[in-house]
């Protein structure tokens, strides 16, 4: 998948035709008046997910948004719907990373939800990835376990994802989740075959994701910080990821810190260097407190 490209003015003039700055979120994301997922988005369906290149995108570069759509997180599919989506695309794109391959999941709590994984395709194109962000379905679930599944997007990413990216070029693609509670610390074998219809022959804990996802992604966490739950959850994405949580004030930031970390991971040299998140983490710290360091691609 991801033979287009993504052009900002085709997807404005179909933003307004939509009608996506008026309408609720129930009528664009259109699962949500069935209550059910979208059959294409089926992890049974999505064994393998490809970020290949191809003589329109000779570079492909992977980036995994996982979306929480528990309840306390919606607003985040919607803003990007509305404005967020366009920034991100398209900052990535002036920043001279030109066949940047997106693919979104979608997370619930896989001890509770009747979705908890939702799968779409890696994609470049304005239109494709409209279609699969409104085909998610906001399920509004999570239960009083003091987490959700983020590990589940670990998961798909180390056992279900194929990208040229590494396989040809030993360059490590990106992979952020968003939300502001913790992950569920375990994932058994019994719960992957439900999830994916195939067996397991183990049950993982979230480090154990972690470091797989981390073989062949970059991995952050953008904390939300907008109410109590981020702040009694910091705790724990700080001691799993380090500096690469991202403490967030304002979830309208979200598409400005990804488009900074793709374009500083992107540029990178092939094999990544760890050395230099530093310096990516000191530029989304200006970003997220308010600060613009003029070296620095904001």
């Amino acid at each position: 998948m991801g033979y287009r490209s993504y052009d900002e003015g085709s997807r404005s003039v179909r933003a307004e035709s939509m009608s996506y700055h008026t309408k609720s979120a129930d009528e664009i994301f259109v699962q949500n008046k069935s209550h059910q997922i979208h059959e294409s988005m089926e992890p049974k369906k999505a064994l393998i997910r490809e970020a290949r290149d191809s003589k329109e995108h000779p570079l492909s570069f992977p980036i995994i948004l996982p979306l929480d759509l528990t309840g306390s997180m919606g607003n985040i599919p919607l803003h990007l719907v509305r404005e967020g989506l366009p920034k991100l695309m398209s900052g990535i794109i002036q920043h001279g990373i030109s066949d940047p391959q997106l693919l979104f999941l979608g997370i619930g709590d896989h001890t509770c939800d009747r979705y908890p994984l939702q799968v779409g395709q890696f994609e470049c194109g304005d239109e494709e990835l409209d279609m699969w962000l409104t085909r998610t379905y906001i399920e509004k679930g999570g239960g009083a376990n003091d987490g959700e599944s983020y590990l589940l997007a670990w998961y798909f990413a180390a056992q279900h994802t194929v990208t040229d990216a590494w396989e040809k070029r030993k360059q490590k693609g990106l992979l952020v989740t968003i939300g502001d509670e913790p992950s569920i610390r375990s994932l058994s074998a019994h719960a992957i075959e439900e999830l994916m219809g195939t067996g397991s022959q183990a049950s993982y804990t979230d480090k154990e994701l972690l470091a797989l996802a981390k073989e062949k992604y970059e991995v952050f966490h953008l904390h939300i910080m907008e109410g109590s739950a981020g702040r009694r959850s910091l705790g724990y994405w700080k001691t799993l990821l380090g500096q690469n949580c991202i403490e967030v004030a304002d979830y309208r930031k979200v598409p400005e810190i990804i488009v900074e970390l793709v374009v500083n991971i992107a540029k990178t040299n092939v094999v990544y260097e760890p050395s230099k998140t530093n310096v990516i983490i000191d530029a989304l710290n200006d970003l997220t407190s308010g600060k613009k360091d003029e070296g620095m691609m904001l």
